[in-house]
């Protein structure tokens, strides 16, 4: 950056004023908040971040130094509630995604539904990853198949769970075809996420430090009357051989 692009110091001095300002509001409006989702600390909130931030480009900009802090960033939070205090209705807004990673498993599955279901109504065809998929969701509830994903070759991607309050409940199939489109984010009672993205933060966190060499199976389990017999296993084949018969036993 040129000197000339530079900020003056009497810049960056007033951002350090707004940050200032800021801070005292900030306090001002937690000291009053009505409630946990009082919006004028939402505001203040926003102001505060907006006013570190501006302050620390200037000063990295200035002075090539950055502040200590570290506010969140807001864009993806959800806004403050502003439903009703009493909700007469909820809607309960879910997202699963799958990979399916083990197609002939599936296609197995699903048709061992259709044959059992061959002398009633019948589940449909099942002889494609499409269909398939048609069975099996028309065959178990969406908690079922979250809970038995890998026995139907899926593996489990991001997920999230909004509960939304209503002031009355919505009119038979009002809302069907267009399910997520009336969601609104200021009337989230509560939401639950889960993404990858955190378990490969837990997994750097608690790695850290660890010998990188040492490979763990995670979803290895051996039966606790084995291991006394892969302890005590004078040749490596007696061990694969336990380990092998464990690693099956997983996997009914």
């Amino acid at each position: 950056m040129s000197d000339a692009a530079q900020p003056t110091a009497a810049e960056v001095r007033a951002a350090a004023e707004a940050v200032k300002t800021a801070l005292d509001r900030h306090l001002a409006a937690v000291e009053r908040r009505s409630g946990e989702d009082d919006p004028a600390v939402y505001e203040a909130f926003n102001e505060l971040a907006a006013a570190a931030e501006e302050y620390d480009e200037l000063l990295y900009d200035r002075y090539d130094e950055v502040t200590p802090f570290e506010i969140p960033g807001t864009e993806d939070a959800l806004p403050p509630y502003q439903g009703p205090a009493e909700a007469n209705a909820l809607s309960v807004l879910i997202r699963r995604d799958y990979a399916v990673v083990e197609p002939q498993r599936l296609l197995a599955q699903a048709q061992r539904v259709a044959d059992l279901d061959a002398e009633g109504e019948g589940a449909g065809p099942a002889d494609t990853v499409h269909g398939a998929l048609g069975v099996l969701f028309g065959e178990f509830e969406p908690d079922e198949i979250a809970s038995r994903h890998k026995e139907f070759g899926l593996e489990e991607g991001d997920s999230t769970l909004w509960v939304t309050a209503a002031d009355a409940p919505a009119d038979p199939g009002e809302w069907l075809d267009a399910p997520f489109d009336q969601a609104d984010p200021h009337r989230v009672v509560c939401r639950f996420d889960v993404s990858a993205v955190f378990d490969d933060e837990l997994d750097d966190d608690a790695l850290d430090g660890v010998d990188a060499d040492v490979d763990i199976d995670p979803d290895l389990v051996v039966p606790l009357d084995e291991v006394e017999d892969i302890e005590d296993a004078d040749e490596p084949d007696d061990v694969e051989g336990e380990v092998d018969a464990a690693d099956r036993g997983a996997g009914r």
